[in-house]
């Protein structure tokens, strides 16, 4: 009986990664500047790296908080049925906010949850996600900023997984399977 394994093979490295993550705070930088308090907003679990490096890089007062989404389990297809695990615990009425999204697939997830902030009445809601790959795109949606915008590959690393495994990658690899 043979065993299907993968290989990893870099498509994005860690320094090519922070520095578009340096750019892109400083693009997020202009478009709040004024902001009191700006609530970043992580989709989990796959966010949570991006998310560190980026809040770390911008020079406004923040705010972390988390929504915990799924649409994959532990399968490589999308379901198309998004599901919330954890809300939020700061209400965004009349605040700034930025959600940060690992990656932009199908849109179904991204879309999903544009609908339900934007019923909570922020004051601005932008998005922004590592990466983005329009070829997927089933649902209408695009992100405001996108770090890397990439072909139809299965991707993990920087905290993107495959079957929770992979996301302590600091780079962005290309999932291969191989016959063993």
């Amino acid at each position: 009986m043979s065993q299907t394994s993968y290989v990893i093979d870099e498509m994005i490295s860690a320094k090519a990664i922070a520095a578009r993550i340096e750019a892109l705070a400083h693009e997020i930088e202009r478009d709040f500047a004024g902001t009191d308090k700006l609530v970043v907003v992580g989709l989990l679990r796959g966010s949570f790296v991006f998310i560190a490096d980026l809040a770390r890089e911008l020079s406004l007062p923040v705010e972390v908080d988390f929504l915990e989404v799924s649409s994959y389990g532990n399968s490589m297809e999308s379901s198309r049925e998004v599901r919330i695990l954890k809300d939020l615990r700061t209400g965004i009425e009349g605040r700034d906010v930025l959600v940060v999204e690992d990656i932009v697939d199908t849109g179904y997830t991204l879309s999903h949850v544009i609908k339900l902030l934007e019923s909570r009445n922020p004051r601005k809601l932008r998005t922004i996600a590592l990466l983005d790959k329009p070829s997927r795109r089933e649902v209408e949606v695009k992100a405001d900023w996108i770090g890397f915008e990439i072909p139809d590959e299965f991707v993990v690393g920087y905290g993107i997984d495959y079957a929770q495994r992979d996301r302590n990658l600091g780079h962005i690899g290309k999932v291969r399977f191989v016959e063993g």
